[in-house]
């Protein structure tokens, strides 16, 4: 990988860090951050859940949570939840924490030992425009998602060279989104102020009545 991709691993260094995690995983969006977290989840937890396996959403959130746990081959199953800043994806412990941004001295992640799926819109706390990442104390988890976002394949090495084993997306953070996402950091340490939502209630939309 060009020396530019190492802009990428330092924003994510950076974006961890504040969080207080260990590790980052810079994607495209914070849905393709939700899609991947879940998919990652089926590759390596024991199939424990049935054939009709559910993904437990709040009734009010946005409209490409539910595609994304579908794409992923679930079913949403939306509930009454409250939330404001984040919330767990049940039973699989991703959180769509899209509205998210305190540092480690504020908040500590660390206790649902989940991932974290944060967003970079241009609506949210440091808003480069379009970007996610998702957060991790796992280190299995993390070499998982680093491939799986850049279409299966090890970053540096020419895809000719390359033994592509598993599955990938191309889902990858790029290094100009990187370099804004930092100098955004620089300005707004703590995030900017996001504007207040009004989700309409998903459970009632026809697309989900199936």
């Amino acid at each position: 990988m060009s020396n530019a991709y190492n802009v990428v691993k330092q924003f994510e260094t950076r974006v961890a860090k504040h969080f207080g995690l260990k590790y980052g995983v810079a994607v495209d969006c914070c849905t393709s951050a939700i899609f991947l977290s879940l998919m990652y989840r089926q590759a390596t937890w024991p199939d424990s859940f049935g054939v009709r396996r559910h993904a437990v959403l709040p009734e009010r959130t946005y409209i490409s949570v539910p595609f994304a746990v579908m794409d992923a081959r679930l079913f949403p199953q939306f509930e009454p939840i409250e939330w404001t800043t984040h919330y767990n994806i049940m039973p699989w412990h991703v959180i769509d924490a899209a509205k998210l941004w305190r540092n480690a001295d504020q908040f500590t992640p660390g206790v649902w030992n989940g991932l974290w799926c944060v967003s970079f819109h241009i609506k949210k706390p440091i808003p480069i425009g379009r970007g996610g990442m998702i957060l991790t104390n796992d280190e299995t988890a993390y070499a998982w998602l680093r491939k799986a976002r850049y279409d299966g394949r090890t970053e540096g090495v020419p895809l000719d060279k390359d033994e592509i084993k598993t599955r990938g997306w191309h889902r990858y953070m790029t290094p100009e989104q990187a370099a804004r996402g930092m100098a955004l950091m620089d300005i707004y340490p703590e995030g900017v102020t996001i504007p207040h939502e009004d989700y309409p209630d998903l459970s009632k939309m026809p697309v989900f009545k199936e």
